[in-house]
C-alpha cells in the first residue's frame, strides 16, 4: 500500500528524522522538511519514522 506523504507545515518541527531514513533522498530540510515528488516512491518509511 502506498502512503501519500506530505509534510504539515504546522507540526514539522524540522528533526530531519525522516531526511535520514529516507532511502531515496527525497527529502531535504529548509526549516521544515520538504519532499521532492520526482523522487519520493511514497514508501512511508519518513512516516513512519517522523515523530
Amino acid at each position: 500500500m502506498k502512503v501519500a506523504a506530505k509534510v504539515d507545515k504546522e507540526k514539522c518541527t524540522g528533526c530531519g528524522i525522516c531526511v535520514d531514513a529516507c532511502p531515496q533522498e527525497a527529502i531535504s530540510l529548509n526549516d521544515i522538511a520538504e519532499i521532492d515528488p520526482e523522487k519520493c516512491t511514497d514508501c512511508g518509511t519518513c512516516v513512519e519514522e517522523c515523530p
